[in-house]
């Protein structure tokens, strides 16, 4: 008989002795969730119920009984996973195989963000990925990456200026995952991910509090990194091509510093009047790369603005896009998974909210955080750089992807919130 603890699903309310309207309490025979409430609301007290048990010291869990779907089992696995990923779930044997493959991919991105920039830097997490990925996708998984001057030879000039100063390399991690065998097939998707490893803030420079989880900056790029390991694990048989844009913001005499001008390869010039605003300049080579590669529809993911938790909070990501039915999907796609996403405004004119007497826009405006609207005028620059105008383009604002201490719902780290999303959307998506 397995030793794990035993968590019901129940209609019995909890004993007298617990606290007014207690959604969960333990017996001898294991921890009880009461029914209760929407489903969302209940998804949350499941959540909520294997924190405590975490709390508990215990380490291994079982759903048991009737009412365990899939997004319920995934709920309490949430609640349960410790920051190391050391607790188990032993899920329903008629789901373990979906469970599994989403606790391998989820599990493996709150790892790559949990480590210290000490042991995940540029080439470092590009190797790591490329390891994952081509365990799952074997000979259908080719890359190549671009590391320090050579991105100047490619025209890489964003990705170049916000890594040059780290005695840690940058790099465009491309990775082409063809389960076609066809080289010329066309490119369905392409995923951009921000892999800031570690991110001082540059000579606008952040605080010790505000740097302190500041290897959580390659969220970005772990996020869709796993979403295509999920998507591969769940039988993706489109062609993706995974772009990393890797980089540590450092300080040193070659860093780029307020004023200085970027001019990228499409011709768009940039002055930079926050380093601190470093994200979007490695996206832009990300996007303008996904455009030279004719990829048909682009996702990008980033822990890109504080402004976008002040919008949404750290439960939900944001999402940014000005094709709407290409939205309208992703939000569809979040619904299903049971993952919190919320759309932002973004339009055209938003491109114009960053003005530059010196360049055609500035990285952000020059003022704490970016000012009023910050998330969507970082939409906005990226707008700039995004294929066919935006059309077929989504940009995750990933606010929910890391909590510096733990709360109710979440252990402290990385959530791995938006893999299921994305990963959705690969397998999905026409």
């Amino acid at each position: 008989m397995s030793s794990a603890v035993q968590v019901h699903l129940t209609k019995t309310p909890a004993p007298e002795n617990y606290r007014g309207n207690s959604r969960c309490y333990l017996t001898d025979t294991g921890m009880h969730i009461v029914l209760q409430g929407e489903e969302e609301l209940l998804l949350r007290s499941i959540q909520q119920a294997g924190r405590k048990l975490d709390q508990l010291g215990i380490n291994a869990i079982a759903p048991s009984g009737d009412g365990w779907s899939v997004d319920r089992q995934w709920a309490l696995a949430q609640g349960f996973t410790d920051t190391q990923n050391t607790n188990h779930v032993e899920f329903l044997e008629a789901d373990k195989p979906q469970l599994q493959a989403i606790t391998d991919a989820v599990r493996w991105s709150r790892e790559l963000v949990n480590l210290p920039s000490s042991e995940i830097y540029p080439e470092e997490l590009s190797e790591r990925v490329v390891e994952k990925l081509a365990q799952a996708g074997g000979k259908h998984i080719k890359y190549r990456m671009i590391v320090g001057d050579d991105l100047l030879q490619e025209g890489r000039f964003g990705i170049h200026t916000v890594g040059r100063a780290s005695v840690r390399k940058p790099v465009l991690l491309e990775l082409d995952y063809n389960p076609t065998g066809d080289p010329e097939a066309p490119i369905d998707f392409a995923l951009i991910g921000k892999g800031i490893t570690f991110d001082t803030g540059g000579y606008s420079i952040k605080s010790n509090e505000g740097m302190v989880a500041m290897k959580c900056d390659m969220g970005g790029a772990a996020t869709v990194s796993a979403a295509l390991l999920l998507a591969i694990k769940n039988g993706l048989n489109k062609r993706v091509q995974l772009l990393l844009c890797c980089a540590e913001n450092m300080i040193d005499g070659t860093a780029y510093k307020n004023g200085d001008i970027i001019t990228y390869k499409n011709g768009v010039s940039v002055e930079i009047v926050n380093t601190d605003a470093e994200g979007r300049l490695v996206l832009a080579d990300g996007l303008l790369r996904a455009g030279e590669l004719g990829a048909k529809k682009i996702i990008d993911a980033a822990t890109l603005t504080g402004a976008a938790q002040v919008a949404v909070g750290t439960e939900y990501n944001a999402l940014f896009s000005v094709d709407e039915q290409f939205a309208d999907f992703a939000l569809q796609a979040a619904k299903a998974e049971a993952e919190p996403l919320w759309r932002l405004p973004l339009t055209p004119w938003h491109q114009e909210n960053c003005p530059s007497a010196f360049a055609d826009t500035a990285n952000s405006k020059p003022i704490k955080g970016g000012g009023a609207g910050g998330a969507s005028n970082a939409a906005g620059f990226l707008l700039r750089f995004a294929p066919n105008k935006g059309a077929g383009w989504l940009h995750f604002d990933l606010a929910a992807a890391y909590h510096s201490n733990a709360n109710g719902l979440w252990a402290a780290g990385a959530t791995g919130i938006g893999v299921r999303n994305i990963a959705r959307i690969l397998n999905t998506a026409e």
